[in-house]
């Protein structure tokens, strides 16, 4: 005789367990991530955010400010009606990948694991100070885990989230050139790894196609799609002033106008007693001989990437040195709230002027009411300074460890995340000017990856036989 099959009376309760878990879960670790905008009563804004959105307002290119991150902008605040939506996004986008990465690596991931990590990230780094911040320094180190988990889980991924970890690499790559010379040298990582690792015997597959083929794309995309939205085929400009700026700082720019001065053509010959001695003030003070030569215009673009040509051609090993000096410097810089602390002129102008509907909540904040103060964030960095530090030697810790137990997906996240932070010292540090924006924007990742293999290691070690023989 048959009889009607029935579900189990225990899965409903359960799954409704699952989902009020995943939805305390979900609001538990967003309200951590927005904690500091929350408090702020705005998201956070930097010196540079308003030029992100002016990108789409004017419909124009500048220097170091993407026209892609720009939309982003526009895109999720609603065509500019509520700025929540992009922290909110950039919240959700960094929950996604750090309960991701957890389950890409065989460790509990549920709804407790991803809160516990994303509280504990929360409360002993500066990540929540990038989620909540109206600038792409988030999407940096969300690319190098996308980028890991591409090139070295692939296997572990469905297709939904193969094709939702591309777009938001994608993202990254075109909404900083910094992001995109970091993808370059991790690629290129990866491709190594692809060729040595199975000599070595290590357990871990490398599908390097996927990362490859999001940074040519990548390459492709920036100057079609400049092309097609303001009319010029180019990548989004800056390089060479920047990296001026850093033989600034040096001293290598003065001591190239001293010995070659008058040459024809170069007008910072006839004004080199006036240049400062640090790169910011070279680039954003308003008497700056930078100014004089046409500024962020693009006037000054041609002779200032000359003279980086000729500095280098004339004192390469003056600048080798002061570039791994600046690396090592960058390495060690980590502390969060670089310049949140200080008045944003032309951010406040975008913000009050351009975007009327903003304006009124844009100048009660906290921020706007010089209320982030050098006190605040030094009682927060005395926190998550040593924890960033201790955090970079955990990482070759766990890669000693992780050989050892023959975990060998935690050495290569590790050793991963180790070469990254190099990578984005020496293009931030060598390339432009160390500050310590650029390296806590995405030190995070370290204490992530500690506590990786903290949690492997609970999880694998011997269980005690507690009953009786």
């Amino acid at each position: 005789m048959m009889y009607p099959v029935t579900a189990s009376p225990l899965a409903p309760p359960a799954m409704l367990r699952t989902t009020v878990a995943w939805i305390l879960c979900a609001a538990v670790s967003l309200a951590i991530f927005l904690a500091p905008a929350l408090w702020n009563g705005f998201a956070l804004v930097f010196f540079d955010t308003g030029g992100y959105a002016a990108r789409v307002l004017e419909m124009t290119l500048a220097p170091g400010r993407s026209f892609f991150y720009g939309i982003f902008l526009w895109t999720t605040s609603l065509a500019w009606w509520s700025f929540w939506g992009p922290i909110l996004a950039q919240s959700v986008a960094t929950l996604w990948l750090v309960h991701l990465t957890l389950r890409c690596h065989d460790l509990a991931n549920g709804p407790v694991a991803t809160t516990v990590f994303c509280v504990g990230l929360g409360v002993s780094t500066g990540i929540s100070w990038y989620t909540s911040q109206l600038m792409p320094d988030v999407l940096v180190p969300l690319v190098v885990l996308a980028l890991w988990l591409l090139g070295f889980r692939w296997q572990k991924l469905g297709g939904g989230e193969r094709g939702t970890l591309a777009a938001l690499a994608l993202l990254g790559l075109l909404s900083h050139m910094s992001c995109l010379a970091l993808a370059l040298g991790l690629v290129a990582v990866t491709f190594m790894a692809q060729g040595m690792l199975p000599r070595r015997g290590w357990s871990l597959p490398v599908f390097s196609l996927a990362p490859a083929a999001l940074v040519a794309a990548s390459l492709i995309v920036m100057p079609m799609l400049h092309l097609a939205l303001v009319g010029k085929a180019v990548y989004t400009p800056g390089g060479p002033i920047f990296i001026f700026g850093r033989l600034v700082q040096d001293g290598i720019a003065q001591r190239w106008l001293a010995e070659h001065c008058p040459t024809p053509g170069i007008k910072l010959c006839t004004l080199q007693n006036r240049i400062p001695k640090t790169a910011d003030d070279f680039l954003w003070n308003e008497s700056s001989p930078f100014q004089a030569i046409g500024g962020w215009s693009g006037a000054a673009d041609a002779e200032l990437g000359y003279l980086v040509k000729e500095c280098v051609k004339s004192y390469p090993g003056m600048v080798v040195w002061t570039s791994l000096r600046a690396t090592v410097e960058q390495m060690t810089r980590v502390a969060t709230g670089d310049g949140l602390d200080e008045f944003q002129t032309d951010t406040r102008g975008i913000f009050t002027v351009a975007l009327p509907r903003t304006a009124d909540a844009f100048n009660a904040a906290r921020q706007q009411q010089n209320q982030i103060t050098r006190p605040l964030l030094a009682a927060l960095n005395a926190v998550y300074i040593p924890v960033a530090h201790l955090s970079l030697l955990g990482l070759l810790i766990v890669a000693g460890w992780g050989v050892r137990a023959r975990r060998h997906d935690l050495t290569g996240i590790a050793l991963f995340t180790l070469l990254a932070l190099l990578g984005n010292a020496f293009i931030c540090g060598a390339l432009s000017n160390p500050h310590d924006r650029y390296q806590s924007r995405l030190v995070w990742l370290a204490p992530l990856v500690v506590g990786m293999a903290v949690l492997a290691w609970w999880q694998g070690r011997p269980k005690k036989n507690t009953e009786e023989e």
